[in-house]
């Protein structure tokens, strides 16, 4: 079946750095999109980042522009999320999304915390 499995978050002082992994299985994985989202409590979940399925372009929020890199390894599975310049307001819990026809995966996500 179908498994997102997300990692790499953590605590990390403002202006510090992470990079998180989704690691995919149950699809064929260079033939879709890839998505980054976060969210917040009593917020609606937010798009981060979107990696195409072959060119690998990217694309981001403005929130994150210039400060976060969504990138794609098609032979192991994984689609990474490297953030720099963090900030409080990243704080959040981050999930990776597949959409796979007219379903959409998620993993189950990755809290991330910027905080000194």
């Amino acid at each position: 079946q179908v498994q997102l499995v997300e990692s790499g978050g953590g605590l990390v002082q403002p202006g510090g750095s992470l990079r998180l992994s989704c690691a995919t299985s149950g699809f064929t994985f260079s033939s879709y999109a890839m998505k980054w989202y976060r969210q917040t409590p009593g917020k609606e979940r937010e798009l981060v980042a979107t990696i195409t399925r072959f060119s690998g372009v990217a694309t981001y929020a403005d929130s994150v522009k210039g400060r976060f890199t969504i990138s794609r390894n098609n032979v192991n599975n994984t689609v990474y999320l490297q953030m720099n310049s963090l900030k409080p307001e990243d704080t959040a819990v981050y999930y990776c999304n597949a959409n796979l026809g007219s379903y959409g995966y998620w993993g189950q996500g990755t809290q991330v915390t910027v905080s000194s």
